[in-house]
């Protein structure tokens, strides 16, 4: 799986927890850690930890190996590192607080589920 199918992957499984406001972020050319960033959030310790455990088990399901899960316990910001693709789970106040796509606004057009489910 390429790392274009394992972003789009990624998107879906936080779609499928109702993860909201997912994007994901080409950082190809910008950081040698991953190819994408996906960004979402959940409204609860609970839905945090669910969009993050459909990721892990997706993956998994599809021989991807996660090489890093942090912050599970605390559900306040889940990291799954799956090599090319970085998923970044948080609770809605602190993705407000840490806004990663400020950070990030000089890479190509964020690519959006809507983009990635058509």
């Amino acid at each position: 799986m390429n790392s274009n199918e394992l972003m789009k992957q990624s998107v879906l499984a936080c779609d499928d927890k109702r993860a909201e406001d997912i994007i994901a972020i080409n950082m190809q050319g910008i950081s040698d850690i991953s190819d994408y960033f996906v960004i979402c959030h959940g409204n609860s310790d609970k839905q945090v930890q669910a969009i993050a455990r459909n990721v892990k088990d997706e993956a998994e399901i599809n021989d991807i190996n996660v090489k890093r899960l942090e912050g599970f316990n605390e559900a306040r910001w889940i990291l799954i590192d799956l090599g090319d693709v970085v998923v970044h789970v948080f609770h809605r106040e602190e993705r407000d607080y840490y806004n990663l796509e400020r950070l990030y606004k000089d890479a190509p057009p964020f690519i959006t589920l809507d983009e990635v489910a058509n």
